[in-house]
C-alpha cells in the first residue's frame, strides 16, 4: 500500500497510488506522492511518467476522517499543503505526465488529473468536485482545465460528475478504453512520448508550462484560502461532520 514506482518500458516510469479503500489520501500520502513524482521527473533516464492507481478508483481526494479526528487545524493545514505539493509535482514534473484514470476521480483526483499533460480514462471513469458537500473549496482551477467555464461552474455548484466520454468530447481526455485495457493504453501513449529525445521533451514541457495562461499553483492556493475561511467561520465543520452519515 502507499505509493510505488515501476519502470515497465524504456523511458517510462509508472507511479501508482494504492491506499484502500478509495484512495482518499492522508496528509503524508500527498507528500509521498509528490516526492515520487518529483523523483521520477528528475531521473535523466525517464522521458514520461504515468500516474495510475490501484483499487476501486483513481482518487477520492483527502482523508476526511483524518480531519474529523483532529480537534484543531493541523490536519486541514497539512492536507492543504500536501495537496498543493502533489498537484504542483504533477504540473512541474520535468517530463510529461499521463494520468491513467479509472472509476472515480473526485476532489484531489481532479487536482492530479487536471494538472497532467494527458489523460487516458477507462469507460467507467467519472470526474467531479464534491467539495461543497465536504466542507471545502478548491480544485476549480483544475476542473477548469478539463471542461469549459460554464460547465465547470455548474459541476462545482452542484457537486455532480462528468463521464470520461463527456470529457473526451470536450477534448480533455485523450482516449477512453475499457477498464481492462487502461494500463496498456496509458503505456502506449507514454511510450510514444518517451521515444522523443529526452532533452527536447524536457524543453517542450518547460516551454508549454511557460505559456500557460493560468498560474495553477497560485490559483489553487488562492482557492484554498477560502477553505480555511470556511473552517474558521464554522460552515466547513458543520458540512464535514455530515460525511459518512448521509442516508
Amino acid at each position: 500500500m502507499g505509493v510505488s514506482t515501476t519502470s515497465p518500458a524504456e523511458g517510462v516510469r509508472v507511479v501508482t497510488v494504492d491506499h484502500p479503500p478509495v484512495n482518499a489520501l492522508p496528509v503524508q500520502g500527498w507528500y509521498d506522492l509528490a516526492d515520487a513524482l518529483r523523483t521520477a521527473g528528475r531521473d535523466p533516464e525517464v522521458r514520461c511518467v504515468v500516474l495510475a492507481a490501484a483499487g476501486r478508483g483513481f482518487n477520492a481526494g483527502v482523508d476526511i476522517k483524518e480531519m474529523q479526528r483532529d480537534t484543531g487545524h493541523t490536519a486541514l493545514i497539512g492536507a492543504n499543503r500536501g495537496c498543493a505539493e502533489a498537484f504542483a509535482a504533477v504540473y512541474e514534473c520535468e517530463v510529461p505526465v499521463v494520468a491513467a484514470v479509472h472509476g472515480f476521480c473526485l476532489g484531489g483526483g481532479i487536482g492530479l488529473a487536471g494538472n497532467a499533460d494527458a489523460i487516458v480514462a477507462s469507460d467507467d471513469a467519472t470526474f467531479g468536485l464534491p467539495e461543497l458537500d465536504r466542507g471545502a473549496l478548491g480544485a476549480a482551477t483544475h476542473l477548469a482545465r478539463l471542461v469549459p467555464q460554464h460547465l465547470m461552474r455548474a459541476l462545482y455548484y452542484t457537486s455532480r460528475t462528468a463521464t470520461a466520454a463527456e470529457l473526451h468530447a470536450h477534448g480533455s481526455v485523450w482516449k477512453v478504453v475499457p477498464r481492462a485495457g487502461l494500463r496498456d493504453a496509458a503505456l502506449e501513449l507514454a511510450g510514444e512520448i518517451a521515444r522523443k529525445d529526452g532533452y527536447l521533451i524536457r524543453l517542450a514541457k518547460a516551454a508549454i508550462n511557460g505559456i500557460d495562461p493560468v498560474d495553477v499553483r497560485r490559483s489553487y492556493r488562492f482557492e484554498q484560502g477560502f477553505t480555511f475561511e470556511a473552517n474558521l467561520g464554522g460552515a466547513a465543520g458543520r458540512v464535514r461532520d455530515t460525511f459518512g452519515k448521509e442516508a
